[in-house]
């Protein structure tokens, strides 16, 4: 009956006009986002960030989440047009989806993708309603020993899961851990790496530093590679399979709908695990397995309903424990610190209004992306011939405005630019900045909850091994750490990682 009530009080927050522009209007720039490669979801919502500060924090969010789910329906687009992943996410849709375009059979493809997605939108969406509040029940027998255990998991389980190699994600963490603790300390009123600048004495700024990362230096990048992107010729017709070929594939939607629910939630699982887990899965079980990266249907359909679910249910730990499960999700925290809110396990008790509605959103998000993606794919076609260079001029204008707007002053704006050249730096030397942000994130929660530990225990790091919830999550973060030591579980991991750095 709870169930019932809370989705019936999330519809009519998410159903009110203005939340219903700003989730189309998040659904619409995400599918734009994820159509149009060198533009990610991650820099789109850092750029957007500021622009939210005079918005209601439940439609912000609607927004911002919009963007997120959107661009996984946007990316298939131009991965199965063009050969050329406009998200991550789409690296495995290529291998199938362009085949089929070229047999003619882009309609289907696209279709299959997007009915596939919008299938495991709906059951991610219920399942995030489902659990949310037992969870959070949870987590409110949760104490800072415990939170410093979870968090220090989360971080371990980004390292193992996160792409490139495995140096290269503990450096960043640590990184990420390390620039987040610039600022005064509260306890002890000393300067932290401030440099004398009285600008840092609070800390760097969210905005301008997720901005300059994930923004400017994702320009700087991409105005260096050579773009060729020759888009399918021919009228793309017969959007919709056939009640056979859906049949065929539904098995593959729902397999990869539970692995994409599962995988999500993880901490670190980065974009192309779901998807590039389905893929792997449906060759395997399948008794025509030759038949993939041929132009096989079921290689589109599992891989994209795995992504969709996978992009929402990522927000279960955000919502449930306020602890980020990737870097976009990262900067979902920093939105909701931004409007005054506290993540974790409160806000579905404190803001249910804003909870429910944002799960609710999800759903009409879905059948949004459905009406978004198909009737006007020949739009999202053409836009794909779109020089880049013509773009970056806007995505700089809006860095700026954003990063300056975050505390109205021009420090903001040289702070981006330092970081937009340490984004472009990681991109040449082919290092993610990702996990830095969780680090950054996490960082600042760490440490404050480490210390709240040790008044509890008046210093004794036995507090952390003689509470139950918080020794089992130490033991798990050990487990994960032997296992990244195997060196069979790192070929593995930077075997299925690699499409995602590519």
């Amino acid at each position: 009956m709870d169930f019932l009530q809370n989705l019936s009080l999330g519809f009519s927050v998410a159903f009110s006009p203005i939340n219903l522009l700003y989730c189309f209007f998040g659904a619409l720039v995400g599918t734009l986002v994820g159509v149009l490669p060198g533009i990610s979801p991650l820099n789109t919502v850092a750029m957007l960030l500021p622009f939210t500060f005079g918005m209601e924090p439940t439609s912000a969010l609607i927004m911002l989440a919009g963007i997120f789910y959107g661009a996984q329906y946007g990316g298939s687009t131009s991965a199965i047009l063009v050969n050329v992943p406009g998200e991550t996410s789409a690296v495995v849709t290529c291998l199938d989806g362009h085949q089929l375009a070229k047999q003619g059979k882009a309609g289907k493809a696209l279709g299959i993708a997007a009915i596939g997605s919008f299938i495991a939108g709906t059951f991610a969406t219920l399942l995030v309603a489902a659990i949310s509040t037992p969870l959070s029940q949870l987590a409110l027998r949760f104490n800072s020993p415990e939170y410093f255990s979870l968090m220090l998991m989360g971080l371990v389980a980004a390292i193992i899961l996160g792409g490139g190699s495995t140096a290269k994600s503990i450096l960043m963490v640590l990184l990420g851990v390390l620039f987040g603790l610039v600022g005064i300390d509260v306890n002890s009123g000393a300067a932290r790496m401030t440099f004398g600048f009285p600008e840092l004495a609070e800390g760097m700024d969210f905005v301008p530093v997720v901005v300059g990362l994930f923004g400017v230096g994702e320009v700087l990048y991409n105005l260096e590679k050579k773009q060729d992107r020759s888009v399918t010729k021919g009228k793309i017709t017969g959007l919709l399979p056939t009640r056979k070929e859906f049949k065929e594939c539904l098995p593959s939607i729902l397999r990869g709908t539970a692995l994409g629910s599962i995988m999500g939630v993880l901490p670190g699982g980065g974009a192309a695990l779901p998807p590039f887990a389905s893929y792997a899965l449906e060759k395997k079980i399948s008794k025509h397995p030759e038949r993939f990266g041929q132009g096989e249907l079921k290689g589109v359909a599992g891989p994209e309903a795995a992504n969709n679910a996978g992009a929402q249910t990522s927000f279960i730990p955000l919502l449930t424990m306020g602890i980020p499960s990737n870097s976009l999700m990262a900067l979902m925290i920093g939105a909701m610190m931004i409007h005054g809110i506290q993540p974790g396990p409160l806000v579905i008790q404190n803001q249910p209004n804003m909870y429910w509605g944002l799960v609710a959103s999800m759903w009409i998000g879905n059948l949004m992306l459905v009406i978004i993606n198909l009737p006007m794919v020949r739009m999202w076609a053409s836009l794909l011939k779109l020089p880049y260079r013509m773009l970056f001029p806007a995505i700089i204008m809006f860095c700026c405005v954003g990063a300056f707007a975050s505390a109205n002053n021009t420090f903001n704006i040289w702070l981006m630019i330092i970081w937009g050249l340490v984004g472009y730096f990681f991109k040449k030397i082919g290092i993610s900045a990702a996990p830095m942000i969780l680090g950054y994130v996490l960082g600042p929660m760490l440490e404050e909850n480490f210390r709240r530990a040790m008044f509890i225990s008046d210093g004794s790091l036995l507090v952390f091994v003689q509470r139950p919830i918080s020794a089992v999550l130490l033991a798990v973060t050990v487990i994960l750490l032997v296992i990244l030591l195997i060196p069979s579980v790192r070929k593995v991991r930077d075997t299925a990682t690699q499409e995602e750095d590519d």
